[in-house]
């Protein structure tokens, strides 16, 4: 492929790892307006949420799955419709049950375009670009917010808040179908275009012990990032006597680290090798959750904290570029459809997990909690890695 198509492929998925972020940042600033015009509890988010989850995981794992039909392109384009199409039905809704309806929408794109997303730049773009794209997943994720806060600000409905963003997600699905052609070639050996896979049967990937070893590193790791990020205030209030506005600094001190760190350590392992970048962080979050863990005082936790944050960015991303050398290029796809999807269920699972342990010890728990995960995460992705991928025949 040229050079041309190549950076405006690289162009379009920095777009769509934000606009991925985005719906993310919006519900949180905008729920409270929504649950009062819809007359619903606060609680009622979490039926919003299943819906996503459920979305989510339904259609990362069939996106790694059906790559090889619809090829990446047209995968890509039609998930981005849908997730426009979702994002207009939520600015329209009348009251709670369609905007759940549209969010389980919104999941099923999301995932997919996930997943189509992280397989093409698992082959085409190097560990640079993979971290960086992350990377603008999590300034999607701050962009939300401003956006919602200025439509409310400006004295406007929470409705052109996701209308902005359908608006947006409409122009990035024509880049898509414009160039559903430029995706075929991923530059790494593995096939993107329908009839250019070698056909390989389901069951002959699912029985291979590194895709699942794989999946549960995804979500250990998921756990631990936001398991940290969700119970690091608590544990600075009310565990180590911080007040609650330095507490806050510090928290957005650990996200602040993990932007960072996948712009920082992206950079690092293009020079130095994916693989060594890997371990060094795998082993870096073990020696983050010991501090956390340690008894003393506040600083020592905040200092675990910026560890934790710098050593788990490059962590997902290149646990995806890495696949490929678990399991091969035939069952490359598949495989990360997979994972994307078990991530989400540790984006759920993990912190709760954490909470309750919280709840029946002290908040104290959670550094000896990250140990443990961050252990079992080092554990797992050495048993993966231990034999080689399997070959084509």
């Amino acid at each position: 492929m040229s050079t041309t198509p190549r950076a405006s492929l690289l162009l379009l998925a920095y777009l769509a790892f934000v606009s991925l972020g985005l719906p993310d940042g919006l519900l949180g600033v905008g729920w409270p307006s929504m649950r009062s015009e819809f007359g619903v509890p606060t609680e009622a988010v979490g039926l919003v949420l299943t819906a996503l989850t459920t979305g989510y995981l339904t259609s990362s794992v069939v996106a790694g799955f059906s790559i090889a039909r619809l090829g990446v392109g047209r995968l890509l384009a039609l998930s981005t419709v849908l997730a426009s199409l979702s994002l207009t039905g939520w600015a329209l809704s009348p009251g709670l049950l369609p905007v759940i309806g549209c969010a389980l929408a919104l999941g099923l794109g999301s995932g997919a375009i996930d997943s189509g997303l992280n397989a093409y730049a698992a082959g085409a773009f190097g560990p640079r670009h993979m971290n960086w794209l992350h990377a603008f997943f999590g300034l999607g994720v701050a962009l939300g917010p401003l956006i919602m806060t200025a439509v409310i600000g400006a004295g406007l409905s929470w409705r052109w808040g996701y209308g902005l963003v359908a608006a947006g997600q409409l122009a990035l699905a024509t880049a898509f179908a414009l160039t559903v052609r430029a995706w075929r070639d991923r530059g790494a050996g593995a096939p993107t275009e329908p009839g250019q896979a070698v056909a390989v049967p389901v069951r002959e990937t699912l029985r291979l012990p590194a895709v699942w070893l794989g999946a549960l590193a995804f979500l250990v790791y998921v756990s631990i990032e936001f398991g940290a990020g969700l119970w690091a205030f608590l544990l600075l209030t009310e565990g180590r006597g911080l007040g609650a506005a330095v507490a806050g600094i510090c928290v957005s001190g650990y996200w602040t680290s993990l932007f960072l760190g996948r712009v920082v350590q992206g950079m690092a392992a293009e020079r130095f090798g994916s693989a060594l970048v890997l371990r060094g962080s795998l082993v870096g979050l073990v020696v983050g959750a010991v501090l956390i863990a340690i008894p003393g005082p506040a600083w020592l936790a905040v200092v675990g904290l910026a560890v934790v944050g710098f050593a788990a960015a490059p962590v997902f991303p290149l646990l995806t570029l890495t696949t490929v050398d678990r399991v091969g290029v035939r069952h490359v796809d598949r495989t990360i459809g997979v994972q994307i999807g078990i991530a989400g269920i540790g984006g759920a699972v993990g912190p709760t997990a954490i909470g309750v342990l919280i709840a029946r010890t002290s908040v104290e728990a959670l550094g000896p909690a990250l140990v443990v995960l961050t252990l079992g995460l080092l554990a797992l992705h050495a048993a993966a890695t231990r034999r080689p991928a399997p070959q084509p025949a």
